[in-house]
């Protein structure tokens, strides 16, 4: 019968202890483990680590909301704004650059839109009926995969089957490539528009100010065919007319502040980006005019503005203004205009003369 170990040789040496384990009970990252893992079964799994985070999160949710509905508290809904210069406004600066960065770089360039353009005519079909140039699902979806290997897998978004449905479709199910390729530069025109609005945007609160529209639009001036002729000293001028259009519209409780999403909607800015086409024919005055922010405009309020002023020192008093359009307005009009300034042609102009 075995009664244990012996040692070599008859002799006597007793085996060595065994050495103890600690208890799982006393080490926490085992608990903590076997909690998390679970049986096991799932063991590296993605989804339930989503599953167990949302859980924790939940849990420390509720915590939160019991602890308010105890305390009887309204929870904090305003944060201060960092102070310039320190940590917070330096690190929310930097993340803010970042992100704009990062926003730019998956944005079509002018480049990449003249190879969709071309994609799109080489691949579509004709119609015999309109002389149309169309396509349908199967080109579309073609198209876009000659698009992400010429341009890149930034163009993708675009060819999703929900743009596809967006467009009006013949009896054959095709659209016409001409509404999806002005569609495809207007998102980007208006996504390039925001993303040059936000790095305006000194304190990052979705606003303008008015110098910031100012500058907005003094950026814009060179990349305007129709404007890359303005005189030099007249560039400041025009900025301010041009901003007090937007202002409004965009601003109508006169908060001094203008919405970037309601500026990027607003029909002025779709006017302002007319100016962008050339015309190989020289356009008459009278036609210019028609577009309120073309050059011809501009002047022409600047005139009016500058004739009516008397005195030449940048406002119109209430005698000078009853001498606008001959004496059409109202005196009711008028006080109307004196006392509140709800932003006519007239504080308008007058903004844009102030020095």
């Amino acid at each position: 019968m075995y009664s244990g170990p012996s040692g070599e040789g008859g002799g006597g040496h007793e085996a060595a202890a065994p050495k103890k384990i600690p208890s799982a009970s006393s080490m926490p990252w085992v608990r903590n483990l076997r909690r998390y893992v679970g049986s096991g079964a799932g063991l590296g799994s993605e989804a339930l680590m989503e599953l167990e985070t949302k859980r924790i999160l939940l849990e420390i949710f509720k915590e939160r909301q019991q602890k308010n509905a105890k305390a009887g508290k309204i929870p904090s809904f305003y944060k201060k704004k960092p102070e310039e210069g320190s940590i917070s406004h330096r690190v929310q600066g930097l993340a803010k650059y970042r992100f704009l960065k990062k926003q730019s770089e998956i944005l079509l360039n002018a480049d990449d839109l003249d190879a969709m353009w071309a994609c799109l005519r080489e691949n579509c079909v004709i119609d015999d009926a309109t002389g149309a140039e169309k396509m349908n699902y199967e080109d579309f979806c073609h198209i876009a995969s000659l698009c992400t290997e010429q341009i890149g897998p930034k163009c993708r978004k675009f060819f999703s089957p929900s743009n596809f449905m967006k467009f009006e479709k013949d009896e054959s199910g095709r659209i016409a490539i001409l509404p999806f390729y002005l569609y495809v530069m207007r998102t980007v025109s208006l996504t390039q528009a925001r993303i040059d609005m936000s790095e305006l945007d000194e304190d990052s609160d979705g606003f303008l100010q008015p110098h910031e529209m100012e500058a907005y639009i003094r950026g814009l001036i060179p990349n305007l065919a129709q404007l890359r002729d303005m005189p030099g000293a007249f560039i400041q001028m025009y900025c301010r007319i041009a901003a007090r259009k937007f202002f409004f519209f965009c601003d109508p409780h006169r908060r001094g502040k203008s919405c970037i999403k309601k500026v990027l909607l607003s029909n002025c800015l779709q006017e302002l980006m007319e100016l962008h086409q050339e015309s190989e024919e020289e356009v008459p005055d009278t036609e210019q005019a028609e577009n309120w922010f073309s050059l011809t405009s501009a002047q022409r309020i600047c005139d009016m503005f500058l004739a009516l002023d008397k005195d030449k020192n940048g406002t119109l008093s209430k005698q000078e203004l009853k001498e606008y359009a001959e004496g059409t307005l109202t005196e009711i009009f008028i006080e109307r205009e004196m006392f509140t300034k709800s932003g006519s042609m007239v504080e308008t102009t007058s903004y844009a003369l102030k020095t």
